[in-house]
């Protein structure tokens, strides 16, 4: 069986565990204040906030902007959920963009139409490893003083306009689940430039807690969404790794666009001009999904839709619908993504093809 995703965990990540476990020191402490200064060095931004997911790092994002009850924040209709329930769990509205049909992200040519006084802020999704194209929607959120927080979960080491993701806006919010380009079992990172915003993060992911002499002090609401020791000495080793990942990903990538590339009735993935894919997914479109299935099941093909449904389906946010949401549901009924991980080899690819 050819898995559609594999995380490659070797002997480096196995000894960083252990030395942490013998070292008594497995909460929060030094080896993650050692993988946020790595990171936010990887990624060219002043701060790197870890956290305990993907999902806790938007949901801390979100509420050190200020977003709270009656504000609105636009996102992608077409995307994983939790870029929705971020929104929900600062009690706001999300309000759905609908997608490129190309690169599968945040239409930038309607976003403006879905501004109102109540929009405190833009997520923009880099979905698949796609870069969202953030020059026009940083230059929306300028002109109507709206925060911009993206989410990378999807985007380790991806480049837009030579700059990493994760440098743009207010903050950018990544994921490690075990199925990303590097992973530290479940966490996530929240990189900033701002320091007064990093100061937030730091205290909303420990119960509100401040910096004073005794250390009990706590100044708001806060969660406990704290990385782990263990978590982050796996982040450390997958760091070191992630680069030689993603080139493996994007030689597997341009593998099969170049021989699927004239099947008829298939579609390879688009890539924004002056940007780096890292195909967290390698996302085709297809007139005929159930039999290209049929055929990739026939032949022990690990395969994903991501994802059968657009957000507004979904009956916790059917309310938040709206007419112009077509691309979304269409690419929901097309989309169908094929192995593209690092583990991938020779004949895994040639099978694979070979299938269509």
């Amino acid at each position: 069986m050819i898995p559609v995703a594999k995380p490659l965990v070797g002997k480096e990540e196995k000894q960083a565990v252990m030395k942490v476990i013998e070292s008594g020191m497995i909460a929060c402490g030094p080896r993650v204040e050692e993988f946020e200064k790595q990171f936010a060095a990887f990624v060219g931004t002043k701060y790197a906030v870890a956290t305990t997911s993907g999902t806790t790092a938007l949901h801390l994002a979100l509420l050190s902007v200020g977003v709270t009850s009656g504000d609105e924040v636009i996102l992608p209709s077409f995307t994983f959920i939790a870029s929705a329930n971020s929104v929900l769990f600062c009690n706001a509205k999300p309000v759905f963009c609908d997608v490129n049909s190309k690169t599968f992200n945040l239409d930038v040519e309607k976003i403006e139409l879905l501004i109102t006084e109540k929009t405190k802020a833009i997520t923009p999704v880099h979905l698949y490893g796609q870069p969202a194209d953030m020059n026009p929607i940083l230059e929306i959120a300028e002109k109507y003083g709206i925060h911009v927080i993206g989410d990378a979960a999807q985007a380790n080491g991806a480049k837009y306009n030579g700059k990493m993701i994760g440098s743009f806006g207010d903050a950018e919010c990544f994921s490690y689940y075990p199925t990303k380009n590097m992973t530290t079992g479940e966490g996530g990172m929240i990189t900033t430039d701002n320091e007064d915003l990093a100061e937030r993060l730091y205290s909303l992911r420990n119960h509100g807690r401040e910096k004073t002499k005794w250390g009990y002090e706590h100044g708001r609401l806060g969660y406990n969404y704290r990385m782990t020791d263990i978590a982050a000495a796996i982040g450390l080793e997958q760091l070191k790794k992630l680069p030689h990942f993603n080139q493996k990903r994007r030689e597997h990538a341009q593998y099969f666009s170049e021989k699927l590339g004239g099947v008829e009735g298939i579609e390879i993935p688009y890539v924004l001009e002056n940007t780096e894919h890292v195909y967290h997914q390698y996302t085709i479109k297809c007139n005929e999904r159930d039999a290209v299935i049929q055929q990739l099941k026939n032949n022990d093909i690990g395969f994903g839709i991501y994802y059968p449904k657009p957000l507004h389906f979904y009956n916790h946010l059917k309310t938040y619908t709206h007419s112009d949401l077509k691309n979304s549901e269409k690419l929901a009924d097309e989309v169908l993504s094929l192995p593209v991980h690092p583990a991938l080899n020779g004949s895994d690819l040639e099978k694979i093809v070979a299938c269509f």
